[in-house]
């Protein structure tokens, strides 16, 4: 993946989160063709439920519009969330920690709203 920008959200504020996604869409607006992924994880998981989230209009749009949205397996296994009830899109990696340092290893930009 060439550089771009890697956001982290693990608070359960959804004006934290809210804040986040639109951090995102700035970034976009300016720098319309870097790669950005949005890790989610611990109490931000809500965030990424199909049925719990106020966020998922934003959510599906920035996942049309290409931005990776990945999931920590350990939160859901911890919240006891299955990969059926996430919004359709999101990946799931292993852990939150281990993908921030693979994705700041290839030269992304951590961002942490």
């Amino acid at each position: 993946m060439e550089q771009g920008a890697v956001f982290h959200i693990n608070d359960a504020s959804v004006n934290k989160q809210r804040s986040a996604l639109k951090n995102i869409e700035n970034l976009r607006a300016e720098m319309p063709d870097i790669p950005i992924e949005l890790v989610v994880q611990g109490e931000a998981i809500t965030m990424v439920v199909d049925r719990e989230t106020a966020l998922k209009p934003e959510l599906e749009t920035l996942l049309q519009e290409g931005v990776t949205v990945a999931v920590c397996r350990n939160t859901m296994r911890g919240k006891g969330i299955s990969s059926e009830q996430l919004i359709l899109g999101v990946e799931i990696v292993p852990s939150a920690v281990g993908e921030l340092v693979r994705r700041q290893k290839q030269g992304m930009a951590y961002i942490k709203p």
